[in-house]
């Protein structure tokens, strides 16, 4: 599977634009709310060896949030060769989309508590589907009480959505694809820089990295207080990074899920990076494939 190359889009004069086409605050947030034709809001509460998302979801939310399941509806079923997060077939996407109730045309906005480490799975999915209009909480659930707005307890049980999902909306490549980024452009491994290393590796088969990727752990991403860094700082990083001004980029991690955080990171400066979903939970798992280690 290969969508395409990634491309640099960036003109600095279009900073505060591109931002906010990608990550929306909590006020602005409270105030959509507000308004005659409110966004959707999908509470993606996730992380990995943890399972009480629902009863996180439960016990506060975002208003009228509705509680989204990465493992069953934000990826198809694992496997050895597909990897721990592969992407969900396009029916069942939108099968899943109707469920929260998104309608045709309607904007979506997806927080968690982890500074949107997994709810960027769920904006990449649903724009990589068509769907143009979704953002990021910048900060998320802590930046939402932060900020004085109020939660509420219990499960929310939307009228059912009427949206057509269409794949192809952003670039994603194979493990093929990968290989030629990481040796004919940039290829970003988001997982944290031990795993990179293949120092450690708690979950995969096989320790260490693809060959020429370059370590750029999605943490690097946000701030002490868990918002993306302002946009000069993420400008600064990715340059360091070796993030060209025009060029192919694509990102990958674990299973698809923190490396869609990075797409989004690149997103606010214009940088259109292909993802590549299988990430190292696929690559790890075939012996054809090279594995580096070493920073």
């Amino acid at each position: 599977m290969s969508d395409g190359p990634a491309r640099r889009v960036r003109a600095p004069e279009d900073a505060q634009a591109l931002r906010r086409a990608v990550l929306v605050d909590a006020d602005e947030l409270a105030a959509l709310l507000a308004d005659d034709d409110p966004p959707l809001v999908l509470d993606v509460r996730w992380a990995l060896g943890r399972t009480d998302g629902r009863e996180r979801h439960l016990a506060g939310h975002v208003p009228g949030a509705v509680y989204v399941d990465l493992d069953r509806e934000l990826a198809g079923p694992a496997s050895p060769a597909d990897g721990r997060h592969p992407l969900p077939a396009l029916a069942d996407l939108e099968q899943a989309a109707r469920r929260w109730g998104l309608r045709e045309g309607q904007a979506v906005v997806a927080y968690d508590d982890a500074g949107g480490t997994s709810a960027a799975r769920a904006w990449w999915l649903l724009r990589w589907a068509g769907v143009h209009d979704v953002r990021l909480l910048d900060g998320g659930l802590a930046a939402w009480t932060a900020g004085g707005h109020a939660v509420e307890a219990g499960d929310v049980l939307p009228e059912p959505g009427d949206v057509v999902l269409a794949g192809g909306g952003l670039p994603a490549v194979d493990a093929d694809g990968a290989a030629a980024l990481a040796r004919d452009g940039v290829l970003l491994d988001a997982r944290a820089v031990e795993r990179y290393a293949g120092e450690s590796e708690p979950v995969d088969p096989r320790a260490g990295h693809v060959p020429g990727a370059v370590s750029a752990p999605t943490t690097g991403n946000l701030g002490a207080d868990g918002r993306f860094l302002a946009a000069d700082a993420l400008a600064e990083r990715f340059a360091a990074l070796g993030v060209p001004a025009s060029g192919a980029v694509g990102v990958y991690c674990g299973s698809g899920v923190t490396a869609a955080h990075e797409v989004v990171a690149l997103a606010t400066l214009g940088v259109e990076a292909a993802l590549y979903p299988g990430s190292w939970s696929q690559w790890s798992h075939d012996a054809r494939r090279p594995v580096a280690t070493g920073r």
